[in-house]
């Protein structure tokens, strides 16, 4: 039986919620395009849920504390711990899981950043997912409980997950990490932070990545916005208005206008030459579908070598609502794939 984790569980009532405020039309017409395998798990996503008609802000802080069942146990083959690192700063000390550590090993790290729209989502939601990546690459994972918003805007959180990246990278030995083979990774708001640290870690510091792995990223403020998906995309998990909903509470303003400042938004950074190599992986129905694209090309056109996956009738977190269809299977392969061969990893 299929042992769902918190991520898994809270993307299925986040789908709902969403789901219910949209009167379910455009998630219906919607599911003409999506994959077969990828249906049936859409199922829960059609109860009503509770927090569909509740304000913004009393919908985030809903979704925030709700239970949605037990919690999964962990994987007891991989171990791991919750530390808790000063930012360097004023600001409060910041929580990390340390995945599959063991000192005096000599292998390749990734620094991870969760999901959620940049207002929901922990790193524990993670923690499974995380441990199964872990074993499958015999590397250390580092997974940044950063600063959510509204109550945080982009400026901490990025702060976060850089005091993370730099922790990884002075703590090598302790945590048997190579830390010349540093990947940065996330999903959603996650892929898109993994985007922005990659940024700043070409921009201001002495730790280089050397792979960025962005799963349907969140990279562009202006989607849904003054730049409208197509019918058939956002109509499943993350539609048009949470997302303006994500990107406000991040920049403190609305979204999509000229006064959007470049350092919150990957799409809106000019230069993207001496980044590390990408994979970027989306749904061909996935509301990010078209940025995430876009800013593929713009990586190629700078000369960093990417990789993009598209994979077709694929909604928002496809891989996290059904992990068992044969294509959510076949995506996370290509996902090791990549990986492994940045860390040049000998297949078995």
């Amino acid at each position: 039986m299929f042992n769902a984790s918190r991520r898994h569980l809270m993307l299925t009532s986040l789908g709902a919620t969403i789901a219910a405020s949209c009167g379910l039309a455009r998630a219906a017409s919607t599911l003409d395009w999506v994959d077969p395998e990828l249906r049936s798990a859409l199922a829960p996503m059609l109860a009503p849920s509770p927090f569909a008609n509740l304000p913004p802000a009393q919908m985030i802080n809903a979704l925030r504390h709700a239970r949605f069942g037990p919690d999964p146990t962990p994987l007891a083959s991989v171990p791991y711990q919750r530390r808790l690192i000063a930012s360097g700063s004023a600001a409060p000390m910041i929580p990390l899981y340390i995945i599959n550590a063991r000192a005096g090993a000599h292998r390749p790290a990734i620094l991870h950043t969760h999901g959620g729209g940049f207002i929901l989502g922990s790193a524990k939601s993670d923690l499974i997912d995380l441990q199964k990546t872990a074993q499958a690459l015999d590397c250390v994972i580092v997974s940044v409980d950063y600063r959510l918003a509204p109550e945080t805007r982009y400026h901490g959180s990025i702060a976060d997950n850089y005091a993370g990246l730099c922790w990884l990278a002075d703590h090598g030995a302790e945590l048997g990490a190579d830390t010349t083979r540093i990947a940065l990774m996330g999903e959603s708001a996650g892929g898109g932070h993994a985007a922005l640290l990659a940024l700043k870690a070409r921009d201001d510091g002495p730790v280089k990545p050397i792979f960025q792995m962005l799963i349907y990223p969140m990279l562009d403020d202006r989607t849904g916005g003054s730049i409208m998906p197509k019918a058939h995309e956002g109509g499943v998990l993350w539609s048009p208005a949470m997302n303006r909903l994500g990107w406000s509470s991040f920049l403190g303003m609305p979204p999509g206008g000229p006064g959007v400042p470049a350092a919150a938004v990957p799409a809106r950074r000019g230069d993207l030459a001496g980044l590390p190599k990408c994979f970027i992986g989306v749904g061909s129905i996935d509301l990010f579908v078209d940025e995430d694209l876009e800013y593929g090309r713009r990586l190629i056109d700078a000369g960093v070598e990417t990789e993009l996956v598209v994979v077709p009738g694929a909604y928002h977190g496809f891989d996290g609502i059904a992990p068992q269809a044969g294509v959510s299977r076949r995506f996370e392969a290509a996902r090791l794939t990549a990986l492994r061969r940045a860390f040049s990893i000998t297949s078995a």
